[in-house]
């Protein structure tokens, strides 16, 4: 192996940065939006996984998110004392808390979409395009988690 081998990969070439950039710009396209819904980013993607599938467990969410429970219950307080969510013990196993959106944590679902209106100006693509790139992100995403080494 040469030594060349070693060297790493300029910053803008590199995929893993691209992708982290991307988010990190599409996250300040999205801040005057989310602010004027009184949201941050995360709790913006807490709600969209409640809009999917409402009432679900913190780990369920947690999961969905790929963050740890601890990182998220802080979260879900906030998202709780500003009534957007409401948070109860499972009856049926006293360990798990479920998470259920509040009528005015719905009701933040209709005035969300201006988001990705909002990604479609500003990238200047279509929606089949962007869409594409989505789909190709996920399927990236998946299979490294896929063949990943034990995490």
């Amino acid at each position: 192996m040469s030594e060349e081998s070693n060297i790493p990969v300029p910053l803008e070439d590199q995929l893993c940065f691209a992708i982290y950039s991307a988010g990190i710009a599409i996250q300040r396209l999205y801040k005057p939006l989310l602010t004027k819904l009184g949201l941050t980013y995360p709790q913006y993607l807490v709600l969209n996984v409640l809009w999917e599938q409402n009432t679900q467990s913190v780990g369920q969410i947690a999961d969905r998110l790929a963050l740890e429970s601890s990182t998220l219950t802080p979260l879900l307080k906030r998202l709780e004392s500003s009534g957007m969510v409401r948070r109860e013990r499972n009856p049926d196993n006293e360990r798990q808390v479920l998470i259920t959106l509040t009528p005015a944590g719905l009701a933040l679902r209709d005035q969300a979409g201006c988001l990705g209106a909002a990604l479609l100006q500003a990238s200047g693509q279509s929606p089949d395009a962007l869409a594409d790139l989505n789909s190709k992100t996920k399927q990236l995403r998946d299979l490294i988690y896929q063949n990943g080494v034990d995490w």
